[in-house]
């Protein structure tokens, strides 16, 4: 048979980081998945560093630990990040703990203890990573839980029967139940199935280049903001700038040496000279997200569903979030084990953080704007922002701490990331968590909650120890994801136990 042939379970259109790690999910569940990619070279000079830096949030760098990822990664032990999590380095000197719209903010005023359920030894909360490591680690492993990787096949349309569609793609007709679009801002499986994609239109362009400057004195280091904008020298012969114009430069100019060096002049206020350039993309603040993440057996994920301004490096961060939710949603639609209702709650709980994230970036245009209202509202901000409350606030937010989904009354933690619980055995639940079962920790070791696990026996693992620290709980649920589902401060209720787990899992 005909790779183009083959039925598959799930086709994932981008091979991205989010791409491919949405495939890793629905693999480990055991789907069949094809991921088609339009580029047939997964090398581009912006995706390694400097250009493919990237800035790993709390909840990215949780996914990767509890699916035995993180390790793999090189780049986070070797580079050191800027904006490190805790405080305890900054006793000697002040140092940043992360910026928002260029601001920045000091480790030594962030008070970490105001993230209780984050426990010592935990992975950091903020880290530095490589895009091209990172789809590299992500395809060997997608590619080692049998998914098939087709590079150089562009999705070009589909069609969908009953519980099959046609996708086409590079002059093939596959076979798929479920396609996933996760393929960027220019999605063509958004475009081909019509989702609306609302939103604002951009202020600014941004250019990231590679050049050499006949008179790089000129400029200056650091981040600077000017009458038309900004630009930061990232390291020398790397720049980053932005020209408030509507988004002009984006769409109508190629990038020659000539029109770098204009926008350089415009930007800078000086007469610098650009030697040579040797690369250069641009990018835009436009805002947008769809409306609706799922049509039928058509959903996307990533920048597919949602678009913003590269600021503080959340759209990675927001996509990895979005695979990680739906991963195991979808692979349970597939075989048949969701509870009615359940891949629904895919769009219902991310939609609402894309939003956030969204006016998250537009707040930071707003700081960033070459006007005297925007310079008079940077300067409150900075002042706010300089005490511990404001440092704090800006730290969580960045780093996603804070992230919840709204699953109902009960305990704090239900609906946010599950503590990465130490275990009287050494073992920690971010390590048990490599095969994406769901879990059911039982502190008490009563034995009703044993057999609630017995009833979803291959799909939720039961776990009864001690914990170096518990926070008085005694059992909680914990989804696939690492998001609890359900917990019990006091004596657990078993009934209450089988209900949270119905609700998740199934019958």
């Amino acid at each position: 048979m005909q790779e183009h042939q083959a039925a598959f379970d799930v086709i994932v259109s981008g091979a991205g980081p989010v791409g491919l790690f949405l495939a890793c999910e629905l693999a480990l569940a055991k789907a069949s998945v094809l991921v088609l990619e339009r580029d047939a070279d997964p090398h581009s000079p912006f995706k390694q560093l400097p250009f493919g830096i990237r800035g790993l949030s709390a909840p990215t760098i949780e996914a990767l630990y509890r699916r035995g990822l993180l390790d793999e990664l090189e780049v986070p032990r070797r580079l050191k990040n800027p904006f490190g999590s805790g405080t305890a380095q900054a006793a000697t000197a002040p140092r940043q703990a992360g910026h928002f719209a260029g601001i920045g903010f000091r480790a030594d005023l962030v008070d970490a203890s105001r993230w209780p359920w984050r426990l010592a030894g935990s992975p950091d909360s903020s880290a530095i990573a490589e895009m091209a490591e990172l789809e590299k680690v992500l395809a060997r492993r997608a590619q080692a839980l049998g998914v098939r990787i087709r590079r150089g096949c562009e999705v070009e349309g589909f069609t969908q029967s009953g519980e099959e569609g046609q996708v086409q793609a590079g002059g093939l007709s596959f076979t798929s139940r479920w396609l996933v679009g996760c393929d960027g801002a220019r999605s063509a499986v958004r475009k081909c199935g019509g989702f609306d994609f609302a939103g604002t239109e951009p202020e600014f362009t941004g250019y990231s280049v590679q050049l050499e400057l006949a008179d790089a004195e000129k400029l200056g280091a650091g981040r600077k903001l000017t009458p038309a904008g900004l630009y930061f020298q990232t390291q020398p012969g790397f720049l980053v700038m932005q020209e408030f114009d509507g988004g002009a430069g984006h769409r109508a100019h190629t990038l020659t040496r000539e029109h770098i060096e204009a926008v350089l002049r415009r930007v800078s206020g000086t007469d610098v000279s650009v030697r040579a350039l040797h690369a250069a993309s641009t990018w835009t603040d436009r805002a947008r997200q769809a409306t609706r993440y799922r049509q039928g057996r058509v959903l996307l994920a990533g920048d597919a569903a949602h678009i913003h301004a590269p600021l503080g490096g959340q759209g990675l961060n927001l996509g990895i979030g979005d695979a990680m939710n739906l991963g195991w949603k979808l692979a349970a639609t597939i075989h048949g084990t969701a509870p009615e209702g359940l891949l629904d709650t895919y769009e219902s709980e991310r939609q609402p953080v894309g939003e956030r994230v969204l006016d998250w970036a537009r707040a930071q245009v707003v700081l960033m704007r070459p006007d005297p209202a925007s310079r008079a509202l940077r300067a409150i901000v900075e002042d706010l922002m300089d005490t511990p409350d404001g440092a704090t606030y800006m730290a969580g937010r960045v780093r996603g701490i804070g992230l919840r989904y709204e699953l109902g009354d009960g305990h704090p933690l239900v609906g946010g990331s599950a503590p990465d619980f130490a275990f009287e055995d050494g073992t920690r639940l971010g390590e048990l968590m490599r095969d994406g079962r769901a879990f059911l920790l039982d502190f008490s070791g009563q034995a009703p909650l044993h057999q609630l696990a017995e009833r979803h026996a291959g799909r939720l693992r039961y776990v009864a120890a001690r914990a170096d620290e518990d926070f008085g709980l005694a059992a909680l649920l914990v989804r696939p994801d690492g998001i609890v589902a359900w917990a019990a401060g006091v004596e657990p209720d078993a009934e209450q136990a089988a209900r949270a787990a119905a609700a998740w899992l199934g019958d």
